[in-house]
């Protein structure tokens, strides 16, 4: 996605288009992995020195928020987040934390008894085991 494209997909989703939260979003467009907020947040400032932690952290806030980025929870570990535009199910390696991204499938709905009055938003899956260079490894030995 180019300069205009990013602007217009902000201010289509109500955002404003600050420079900051700009750079937080193009950084997001052309990352191939999975960051932390904290990785964001040192790459966004050795660009541009001028934003803040909790700049950089209210911003991915909001993003999440619009549905422009997904935040990708993963217990004992930081949040990682992703501005893949298309929609995927995760992959997350026990060893060495990798989160790599695996092609969407539908899922069964679960039964109207089963969800009571719950209603469902979104679904995904994520998958956990050892990636494809942790399981080399253990193979090797």
């Amino acid at each position: 996605m180019d300069a205009a494209g990013i602007k217009q997909s902000l201010e289509g989703s109500g955002l404003r288009c600050t420079p900051q939260r700009y750079a937080v979003m193009a950084f997001l467009m052309e990352c191939h992995r999975h960051p932390t907020a904290a990785e964001i947040f040192e790459a966004v400032n050795r660009a541009d020195p001028r934003s803040s932690r909790a700049t950089t952290y209210n911003n991915l806030r909001d993003l999440v928020q619009v549905g422009l980025v997904r935040e990708v929870a993963l217990e004992g570990r930081a949040a990682r987040f992703d501005a893949k535009g298309t929609r995927h199910h995760h992959f997350v390696c026990d060893r060495c934390g990798n989160v790599e991204d695996l092609e969407w499938f539908d899922l069964p709905k679960p039964s109207s008894r089963s969800l009571g009055k719950r209603i469902v938003r979104e679904s995904e899956l994520i998958f956990r085991g050892l990636c494809m260079k942790c399981a080399g490894r253990r193979s090797s030995r």
